[in-house]
């Protein structure tokens, strides 16, 4: 699918992290093959990086996104975050003086793209203790994203790579908590979340979800716990009767082979390392995070801010250009009208 004319808006996220470094190096070594995009940032911040870096990547300010087109072939286009940062950021050294930008860019992309100046949102990572530290009530981007966007979107974390989709019903709880928070509602409106998104997002017009187990052997009639028979059925059922194709609950040791994964477009999964184990094993380096449900388009690195290694030059960008890619594919689904089945 040829990518949308519109050019994709790429945050700062934690600028004591790397999202500068996979930034530059996305521009530097794959701009080539990558649709147009700019990053909301500190243009001066993000010179005086690639000079460290030793990365022929040079820096051009732009006032309006409109100006990317224009210069991204020659230098990485920069629209100023605002409000700016409070203090110039020390790798490896996050300080919640600079949270206030951090968000800044984040609010500004939304913008950008609710406006139609950009096609989909990309965000680099944040380090939530900082925000947290300063104020910020969120646990993550999806959350926050969720917000901004309203009381009628349903934001649904999805990861994909290695051409494997999964979407953890339960995300950044301990496994106990995670087990005592599981609803049958909770894996209806993600499942049907998903089904929506796999059509209108990634084109598949007859979408097949699978349905992880929580318990070994998907509880085994019982023996291994009640979740399977009380939770999960009951809400592959409901999925069902709202002609959704689902199969579940699966036992989560034989989901995730080859000739499994073949037969589903995407697995619905209790808890967050049953999501995130299978996709790292398949594609470390290259899995996207996508934000479901949200009237613009979001993807994110599947990565974190990795302290120990910015400003090294040894942060791969694998994941940042996979995000890039696939939210202009997304958004170019999104304005591609669809045929009729």
């Amino acid at each position: 699918m040829a990518p949308t004319v519109l050019p994709v808006a790429v945050t700062m996220g934690e600028p004591a992290g790397i999202g500068g470094d996979v930034t530059l190096r996305a521009w530097t070594e794959h701009r080539q093959t990558l649709p147009p995009f700019f990053v909301i940032d500190d243009p001066g911040r993000l010179g005086a990086l690639a000079l460290a870096l030793k990365l022929k990547c040079s820096i051009q300010t732009i006032d309006n996104p409109a100006e990317a087109h224009l210069h991204f072939s020659k230098a990485l286009p920069v629209l100023p975050v605002e409000p700016p940062l409070a203090e110039p950021a020390v790798t490896g050294q996050p300080t919640p003086l600079n949270a206030a930008a951090v968000i800044g860019a984040i609010d500004q992309a939304v913008v950008i793209v609710q406006s139609g100046e950009a096609a989909a949102l990309v965000t680099n990572p944040i380090h939530k203790s900082t925000l947290q530290d300063s104020g910020f009530t969120y646990p993550g981007h999806t959350e926050y994203l969720g917000h901004i966007a309203g009381p009628e979107s349903q934001a649904v974390m999805m990861l994909t790579g290695g051409g494997l989709r999964v979407v953890p019903i339960t995300i950044h709880l301990p496994l106990r908590e995670a087990a005592a928070a599981l609803t049958t509602d909770a894996i209806v409106t993600q499942g049907l979340v998903t089904a929506a998104a796999l059509k209108e997002d990634f084109g598949i017009d007859n979408p097949r979800l699978a349905v992880a187990a929580l318990n070994p052997h998907a509880g085994e009639g019982g023996k291994f716990g009640s979740e399977e028979p009380d939770i999960i059925a009951p809400a592959v059922v409901e999925l069902c009767n709202r002609g959704v194709t689902v199969e579940g609950p699966l036992p989560a040791d034989t989901l995730f082979h080859d000739g499994a994964r073949a037969r589903f477009d995407a697995v619905l999964c209790m808890y967050h390392d049953q999501a995130l184990i299978p996709l790292k094993t398949l594609d470390f380096y290259g899995g996207v995070n996508v934000t479901l449900g949200l009237p613009f388009v979001r993807t994110s690195p599947d990565h974190g801010t990795a302290f120990d290694i910015a400003g090294t030059g040894t942060a791969r960008c694998d994941s940042l250009v996979a995000a890039i890619r696939l939210a202009s594919e997304i958004a170019a689904h999104r304005t591609t009208p669809r045929a009729k089945v």
